[in-house]
């Protein structure tokens, strides 16, 4: 690890800057994947369009960026950090003018697109540049606040964006994060510097084209359940077009010198089956986020302000402990803190679940602090145990593995809830009532989850145990 400043436990006022810039880049761009959620009843109205299209304005920003996610070890060998973090800006400032702007719903998720460029970008920059120019003494804490800000940004979203559209309207979102943008652009642009060289590699582009067909097939897929069903050629075709282009990538990937994702990994059971419950954990986290505000608007009859709002203390109270969370790991092991996040977060489906149909906003904010913090407490220490049982060789890949995870798992979950939500359709019955009952069944898939990994769980600490 190169350090530039002679004492090596501290870090240069430069590389601070970099730090911070990257970092806020990073957050701005998880902030705005959640923002619009709580706009979703007010685009329907607008722009004349369904639950199960609107969503798109996340699901399609999550794809985005998990398809990105997985080409970032290639873009670290191939561009300097300067490179990516001019254009991670330079997407999000694009894409949030086209948002702004945006006359109707196909330019607006044209501009979401772009504008995910920054996160699929950002994250892994945000990694690389701690790792690279913080001392080895000071690394657990940084890489502490950049994991803080992965868990953090993605609830906070539908808070900021209630916040914004109270003050004017839903633009407002891209109105207010652009200036931020442009300034992080400044004064990062100076500070970024490259710590190891750039080499001209060849991109893998027949693998990479085969995993984002398979992604973003699966995921048309099951956006189309809630029109036409699960016997439909439309669910069932792109399911199978999903399984044959994975199957085509893991043959590629085999025979090939060089693989985007190296796959090989999953032979590790602990971090296979730590890799599962991770993926279950993003997926009901960012389904739940998109979930609940327009349960409150639609259902309740609340405000987009209050839609989002009602989340904000479940987010503050998991920023305050994750510290500590982390520490019950270093103390008393991984089972501890993630059998009893899991048992929290349980505890919050089966609130949800069985009060799916008479939710308040001061319920639902109760039950989401249980939630958040259950969640937060199993996701962090899921990912770290699960890490540590694999190779250091393979950390790097693992790390890819699991962001790449983690955004496809939460497009997934915007996906299924958002088609959940919308399949109850009885004649005679309001929109609100039919928007209960359906997100019961939602919240009942949560639950389901949440006893499931449990059982993962088990799996895991059986193999830790005997592997001692």
């Amino acid at each position: 690890m190169t350090q530039v400043q002679n004492d090596p436990d501290k870090i240069s006022k430069q590389n601070l800057i970099a730090i911070f810039a990257v970092a806020i880049m990073a957050f701005l761009g998880i902030l705005v994947e959640t923002s619009m959620n709580v706009t979703f009843p007010t685009l329907m109205r607008t722009m004349h369009v369904s639950l199960s299209t609107v969503q798109w304005i996340t699901t399609g920003y999550l794809l985005m960026v998990a398809l990105l996610m997985i080409t970032s070890a290639f873009l670290k060998q191939r561009f300097k950090n300067r490179q990516l973090f001019i254009a991670g800006a330079t997407l999000f400032i694009l894409g949030d003018l086209i948002c702004a702007l945006a006359p109707n719903f196909p330019i607006l998720l044209l501009g979401r697109l772009i504008q995910a460029g920054c996160a699929g970008i950002a994250i892994p920059l945000m990694f690389n540049v701690v790792l690279e120019s913080v001392p080895r003494s000071r690394l657990g804490f940084y890489m502490g606040l950049s994991g803080l800000i992965l868990m953090i940004a993605p609830a906070s979203g539908p808070t900021f964006g209630g916040i914004m559209a109270s003050l004017g309207n839903w633009r407002l979102i891209f109105w207010s994060t652009l200036p931020v943008e442009a300034l992080i652009l400044l004064l990062g642009v100076g500070a970024i510097k490259q710590f190891s060289p750039v080499k001209k590699v060849h991109f893998v582009w027949l693998q990479f084209s085969l995993l984002a067909v398979a992604f973003v097939s699966f995921t048309m897929g099951l956006n189309s359940l809630t029109a036409a069903g699960w016997l439909s050629w439309q669910f069932l075709g792109g399911l199978l077009l999903a399984i044959v282009m994975m199957t085509g990538y893991i043959l590629v990937a085999k025979h090939s010198d060089r693989q985007l994702l190296k796959l090989e990994i999953f032979r590790n059971p602990v971090f296979t089956f730590s890799f599962i419950a991770y993926v279950i954990l993003q997926f009901c986290n960012i389904g739940i986020n998109f979930a609940l505000p327009n349960y409150a608007q639609i259902v309740v009859g609340a405000s987009s302000l209050f839609g989002g709002l009602m989340l904000l203390p479940g987010s503050l109270v998991t920023a305050i402990l994750q510290p500590w969370f982390g520490h019950l790991l270093d103390e008393h092991g991984a089972r501890l803190p993630i059998l009893l996040g899991s048992s929290l977060f349980l505890v919050a489906a089966a609130g949800f679940t069985l009060m799916g149909q008479r939710l308040s906003v001061v319920i639902i904010a109760v039950l989401y602090v249980i939630f958040s913090i259950g969640r937060s407490m199993a996701f962090g220490n899921t990912m770290t145990n699960g890490l540590k049982e694999v190779d250091f060789s393979q950390r790097a890949d693992a790390n890819a593995i699991y962001n790449t995870g983690q955004q496809f798992a939460g497009s997934v979950g915007t996906t299924i809830l958002a088609a959940l939500m919308s399949s109850v359709k009885v004649s005679g019955m309001s929109y609100a009532r039919e928007t209960a009952l359906g997100s019961q069944l939602a919240f009942g898939l949560i639950l389901t989850l949440s006893i499931l990994n449990f059982g993962l769980y088990a799996i895991v600490f059986h193999y830790q145990k005997t592997d001692k």
